[in-house]
């Protein structure tokens, strides 16, 4: 199974890096990664060629449109047209993985299921200190949370033997860390590029999903991911969002018009 990992991000170049080391440095390689560049300037581009230049084990394509706003679910849309992998992994620019990432979610991949993935969130003090290598220093990491560095501690022991579990809430959804076999988000007509601005977009995906006859599988100690703190974003589009959400689970609907089919590679 081909895995292709794409990488959402605006104009972060610091945390992009290290999420890109952390992606090109697993224990099991993904076929490809795609950044999904929503408008950033110049320093994004530039980086991705760097990275581009150390990667000859694994493409690293970039896929960028004009920043016209917080438009999220349509540069993730563009990212699944140019990915060739057979399952899809969505990671945000600040969510830095562990080093079995890419591992864990391929061995819980399964058919009728979308994966839900974990993070641990690295606070203010520690983020800019933060990088690849961190995560794998565990009881630094445990340190860190007894000073308040750090917090879901409890996701950071990875315990492979411990069983997945499966539900059909939309507590917890979390765009930064979720796998997708790609037969499924093109049936559902990927993300609704209605969703303009923060909030909601991956929530209404799972709400179409959830729809169409998928449940939702999660692990509480395995592909675990590393989310850097940011400032709180723009939620000035929140309620028109949620709206939206809620209008998809009164109508049991799984396709939304604006996704795939009309956006552009």
């Amino acid at each position: 199974m081909k895995l292709s990992v794409i990488v959402a991000t605006y104009n972060r170049p610091d945390a992009l890096k290290r999420v890109l080391e952390g992606l090109l440095n697993q224990s099991s390689v993904p076929h490809e990664i795609i950044v999904a560049d929503d408008g950033s300037r110049g320093e994004t581009t530039n980086l991705v060629n760097q990275i581009v230049s150390l990667s000859p084990r694994c493409p690293v394509l970039h896929v960028w449109h004009e920043d016209l706003g917080f438009r999220l679910a349509e540069i993730r849309n563009r990212a699944i047209l140019k990915s060739s992998g057979d399952y899809i992994v969505s990671i945000d620019g600040d969510c830095i993985p562990g080093r079995h990432f890419i591992k864990d979610h391929m061995r819980l991949a399964k058919p009728g299921f979308f994966f839900q993935g974990k993070r641990v969130i690295v606070e203010q003090e520690l983020e800019a200190s933060f990088d690849f290598d961190k995560t794998n220093r565990i009881l630094e990491l445990f340190m860190d949370a007894l000073k308040g560095r750090i917090s879901n501690a409890h996701h950071l022991l990875r315990m492979p033997l411990f069983p997945a579990l499966t539900t059909t809430r939309l507590s917890g959804v979390r765009g930064c860390n979720m796998g997708f076999f790609r037969e499924d988000l093109f049936a559902v007509n990927g993300f609704n590029q209605d969703f303009k601005g923060w909030g909601r977009e991956d929530s209404e995906l799972v709400a179409r999903l959830y729809n169409y006859g998928l449940r939702r599988r999660e692990h509480l100690f395995m592909a675990v991911c590393f989310h850097l703190w940011h400032r709180e974003n723009d939620r000035g589009n929140f309620m028109k969002n949620d709206a939206m959400l809620k209008e998809t689970l009164l109508s049991g609907n799984f396709w939304c018009t604006n996704g795939l089919t009309r956006c552009s590679r």
